[in-house]
């Protein structure tokens, strides 16, 4: 369930507010591993999105993701944000590469 503060969080224009997966801490083994061995995790879920970058006319172009979409993130990049001690990205909506089911 979403906080309080999260729900106050409205990204502007073509930004899309994400949580990413939580990383496998385990393998289909059960072995346990080091956090320095994980890899950057670069799927995600939408949790907000702007309403889209404006046309001269003031119309809006729509952003293609939607709260709930699983997104796959590059490596790099977004603005980290922390709210009630979790981590969110804010990412413009070009950046993200693709929409998954």
């Amino acid at each position: 369930m979403a906080s309080k503060a999260l729900k106050r969080i409205i990204p502007l224009f073509d930004r899309v507010l994400v949580e990413r997966f939580a990383a496998e801490t385990t393998t289909k083994g059960g072995l346990h591993l080091p956090e320095k061995s994980l890899g950057k995790v670069l799927n995600a879920t939408v949790i907000a999105v702007g309403k889209g970058l404006k046309y001269k006319d003031g119309e809006h172009v729509p952003v293609s993701v939607q709260a709930g979409d699983k997104v796959l993130l590059p490596e790099y990049g977004g603005t980290k944000v922390e709210i009630d001690d979790k981590e969110y990205f804010i990412f413009k909506e070009a950046d993200i590469l693709a929409k998954w089911e």
